[in-house]
């Protein structure tokens, strides 16, 4: 099964909202996170989307009509 990391950026007001957990789900993908620095204002994450191409594009979709921006990471090899 395919898996593909990302770059997501939240803004401040999405801060608080478990998208990750809501992204897992809501579509069949296991979600991974790899890094993340989250504070008061700002975050980032980086996530790692596990299961079908089909479902992985569908769940960065989701994402992005959540309000977070997500940036495929270059190189997505899974080690």
């Amino acid at each position: 099964m395919p898996s593909l990391r990302f770059h997501i950026r939240f803004p401040e007001n999405k801060i608080k909202e478990p998208v990750i957990y809501q992204i897992g789900h809501e579509y069949k993908v296991v979600t991974n996170v790899r890094r993340a620095d989250v504070r008061e204002t700002t975050g980032w994450m980086d996530v790692e989307l596990t299961g079908e191409a089909e479902e992985i594009d569908r769940a960065v979709a989701g994402l992005r009509k959540k309000g977070v921006l997500v940036d495929p990471i270059e190189l997505n090899v899974v080690e």
